[in-house]
C-alpha cells in the first residue's frame, strides 16, 4: 500500500501578546475583536471538513485576568538587551488595556471542545530565544509556566511547541526537551528562513516571493528530523498569508498552496500549513472565503487520494513508532 499524504496545520494564537512590541493596542481593538469572532468560524470549518489542527497558544492568553496572569508567571523573567521585547516590561503599563485583547480562556475552551484540535504552546510570554539577553534558565522557566497554566486550568499536558517569531537554534532544542515537549515546528531549510532574529529586506522579499513562485526548496517533506532524545522537528511548509484587497496575488498564493497540497497527496509526503488567527482580523469575510476554498480543495484530496489531516502531536504519535522500527 502506498504511503498517504498528510496535512499538518498549526496556528500561532497570541492576540496582542505577539504584537505588543510593534503596535499600540488602542489602534487594534476592532482587529482583535474580529479575530475573536473569526476563531469559532475557523473551528466550525475545521469540524465541517474533518481538519485537525494544533493551536500553539501563548500561555498568558489562558489566564482569566491580570491577577491570574501574574500568579502563573515564571519566577525567572527574560532580561533582554532591548527591554521592549519583554512582555513583562510592556505589562508595567497595561492596566488600562482591555482584557479582551490579552486573555481568551473561553476561546481555548471552544478549541478543546472541537473534535481534532490540539492545544499546543507558543511559550508563556511569547518568548524570543534569538534576542540578546535571552538565557536558557529564563526560557526553561517560561516553558514550565506555559505547561503549568495549561495543566492547572484545562488539564492539558502541552506536547507541541511553536517558537515565537520562528526564533530558535539547535542549543534551544535541548531546553524544549528538558521542559517535556515532544514536538516543535521548525523553519524551512531555505536560506531566507535562517536566523529569523536578524531580519533583512532581502529575506522578506524572498519569503514573500516564494508564496507566489518557487524560489526555495521543495516545501513538502518525507520524514521529520528526530533528535537523539526523541524531540520531533516538523518543518513548516507554507505560511497562509492574509487576504489583501485589490491584488491578483491573492489568487496566486492560493493556487500555489493547492499545487503543493496536490504534490504532497500524490507523493505521500507531509505538508505543514500555518498562520496566525489574527491574520484574519482585517477583511475577515474575505480571509474565511480563502480558507474555505483551501479546505474544500483539501476535502477533494482526502476523498480522492486519501490525504490525512493531523495535529502536530497526532503526526509524531504515528511517525515515531515507524521511525523506531526502521532504525531498530
Amino acid at each position: 500500500m502506498s504511503k498517504k499524504g498528510t496535512l499538518v496545520i498549526s496556528l500561532d494564537f497570541e492576540l496582542h501578546w505577539g504584537r505588543f512590541d510593534k503596535y499600540h493596542p488602542e489602534q487594534y481593538i476592532h482587529y482583535y475583536r474580529n479575530t475573536r469572532e473569526v476563531i469559532p468560524a475557523i473551528l466550525e470549518l475545521f469540524s465541517k471538513h474533518g481538519i485537525h489542527a494544533t493551536w500553539a497558544t501563548v500561555g498568558m492568553l489562558m489566564a482569566d485576568n491580570k491577577e491570574e496572569w501574574e500568579a502563573f508567571s515564571p519566577s525567572i523573567k527574560p532580561d533582554y538587551a532591548e527591554p521592549k521585547f519583554s512582555a513583562y516590561h510592556w505589562a508595567k503599563d497595561f492596566r488600562k488595556v482591555p482584557n479582551e485583547i490579552l486573555f481568551a480562556p473561553n476561546l481555548i475552551k471552544e478549541i478543546l471542545s472541537t473534535p481534532g484540535q490540539e492545544l499546543g504552546s507558543h511559550t508563556y510570554s511569547h518568548y524570543y530565544t534569538g534576542e540578546k539577553g535571552s538565557t536558557e534558565e529564563a526560557f526553561l522557566d517560561d516553558l514550565k509556566a506555559a505547561k503549568r497554566i495549561a495543566k492547572g486550568k484545562f488539564g492539558i499536558d502541552l506536547k507541541s511547541l511553536v517558537f515565537p517569531r520562528n526564533q530558535y537554534d539547535e542549543t534551544i532544542l535541548s531546553i524544549v526537551e528538558k521542559a517535556g515537549f515532544k514536538t516543535v515546528r521548525t523553519n524551512p531549510s531555505d536560506w531566507f528562513w535562517k536566523n529569523t532574529a536578524e531580519e533583512t529586506l532581502i529575506k522578506k522579499v524572498f519569503r514573500t516571493g516564494d508564496t507566489l513562485f518557487s524560489l526555495g526548496k521543495q516545501t513538502c517533506f518525507d520524514n521529520p528530523v528526530v533528535t537523539e532524545n526523541g524531540l520531533c522537528c516538523i518543518p513548516a511548509s507554507r505560511l497562509l498569508r492574509p487576504y489583501r484587497p485589490g491584488t491578483f496575488f491573492n489568487k496566486l498564493r492560493v493556487k500555489r498552496i493547492k499545487e503543493e497540497l496536490s504534490f504532497a497527496a500524490a507523493k505521500g509526503l507531509t505538508y505543514h500549513l500555518w498562520w496566525h488567527p489574527h491574520n484574519f482580523g482585517h477583511f475577515p469575510k474575505e480571509n474565511m472565503k480563502v480558507l474555505e476554498e483551501i479546505l474544500l480543495f483539501t476535502q477533494g484530496l482526502k476523498d480522492q487520494r486519501g490525504l490525512q489531516s493531523k495535529t502536530m502531536d497526532e503526526f509524531i504519535t504515528e511517525f515515531l513508532p515507524i521511525s523506531k522500527s526502521i532504525n531498530s
